[in-house]
């Protein structure tokens, strides 16, 4: 059966499906949701001639984004998100055919890379999506010390400012801090301006007992040179206060963030400070002397990085070795890319052309993927994720690939 994937027409019946797949409480702001988080040309849906009559068969959305990579280049890419299958039309190829026509609409609109945070891990690696960055989940007790001698003059001259996120110009705010740092930390993807208005929304039925999102600042002779938000959750225990102060992502560079991780874990009436979204190499880790200075670790998926087209991919970003090696390309939803590549680096600068000289590799597009913003891939060979035909040359290519610093893990979008 041909599945018809197309524009949306009808916002009510757009957002409708989506309340039923996700089956999250449903409320008036709902709508801003929508009309903040996916312009209207970009809400795409599926209707099944059998199909539910209320609502449709299958949606996604793709939010405009920028994303920084290897060598600070700051690039457009689709942000792919409100993917969903009505419950009565799952397993008749509903979300193949959207993946498909995402890549297709994606390819046409000239944009090289998608982008996604996945519900369910097990999905997206099916449309060459690879798990290009790691996030950690870190818990620190009141108090923690951090140690970082070569900081300490930088962070004094530091102050930090505590605001609500949805006072008047903190989100215009953010998104200048983030741009003018995200060159630096390969992986970080900025929003639009929508995208930041949405992230202070907070309607009251979504508060109820919570304190509204906060946001500290860190400022340097008058400007924003990095900020998080969090959010604090009271509790008291022995007729002590232990309550638990929830941390999103830090933005800025390291002294910005050793100001404000001092300030988070040193807030009144909090116990244990939840860091959210910590990257693998980020310096948090090393301030506390290593995992084990931590009250407890957890490592999960956060960016998940498709090439949509890698011969324009390739050359966008820098590498940090040299490489020349013909890959064969294994890609069934984005069959352009399917085929042998000859894939060179030198002196930091990549290059990608078609050959039809012998494969010295043979992968899955989402093993490139995975290694796009400098995660290190050279393991999947082990795995047996990767097959290799001339010896070595599956290494040049991960180590070309790979960056001193693990990529900085996203907002999750």
């Amino acid at each position: 059966m041909s599945i018809d994937v197309r524009p949306s027409e009808d916002s009510a019946k757009y957002l409708a499906t989506d309340q039923l797949v996700w089956f999250g409480e449903v409320t008036d702001a709902d709508r801003d949701h929508l009309r903040l988080g996916l312009p209207e040309d970009q809400r795409f849906v599926v209707d099944l001639p059998d199909g539910p009559e209320d609502h449709h068969a299958g949606i996604y959305g793709v939010r405009p984004m920028e994303m920084s990579l290897p060598g600070g280049a700051l690039v457009p890419i689709a942000g792919l998100t409100w993917v969903g299958v009505h419950p009565d039309s799952r397993r008749r190829g509903v979300l193949a055919a959207m993946m498909t026509d995402h890549l297709t609409r994606t390819r046409d609109a000239g944009t090289a890379i998608s982008a996604l945070h996945a519900s369910e891990a097990a999905i997206y690696g099916r449309y060459g999506y690879g798990n290009a960055v790691l996030t950690h989940q870190v818990d620190l007790g009141r108090g923690t010390t951090f140690t970082a001698p070569h900081l300490e003059d930088e962070v004094a001259g530091i102050t930090t400012h505590l605001l609500t996120m949805s006072d008047s110009g903190v989100a215009e705010r953010m998104r200048a801090c983030q741009l003018a740092h995200a060159g630096d930390f390969p992986g970080t993807i900025v929003g639009s301006p929508d995208f930041f208005s949405l992230l202070s929304l907070e309607p009251p039925e979504q508060l109820r007992d919570k304190e509204r999102r906060r946001i500290i600042f860190a400022r340097h002779d008058g400007e924003d040179i990095g900020f998080t938000g969090l959010r604090r959750e009271h509790k008291w225990e022995n007729a002590r206060p232990s309550g638990t102060v929830v941390v999103g992502t830090f933005t800025g560079g390291p002294a910005a963030r050793l100001a404000l991780a001092r300030r988070v874990v040193d807030l009144d009436l909090m116990g244990t400070t939840k860091l959210e979204n910590i990257g693998v190499d980020d310096p948090i880790l090393g301030w506390v002397g290593g995992p084990r200075g931590t009250g407890d670790i957890k490592t999960w998926d956060s960016t998940w990085i498709r090439l949509v087209d890698v011969g324009a991919a390739w050359p966008l970003r820098t590498y940090e070795s040299d490489c020349d090696v013909v890959v064969e390309v294994h890609d069934r939803h984005a069959p352009w890319n399917a085929g042998r590549w000859r894939l060179t680096t030198t002196s930091g600068a990549g290059a990608a052309s078609r050959t039809d000289s012998p494969a010295d590799v043979t992968l899955d597009v989402a093993v490139l993927g995975a290694g796009y913003l400098g995660h290190g891939i050279g393991g999947l060979l082990r795995a047996g994720l990767v097959q290799e035909h001339r010896p070595g040359a599956y290494a040049d290519l991960a180590r070309a690939m790979r960056t001193t610093v693990a990529p900085e893990p996203s907002i999750g979008f």
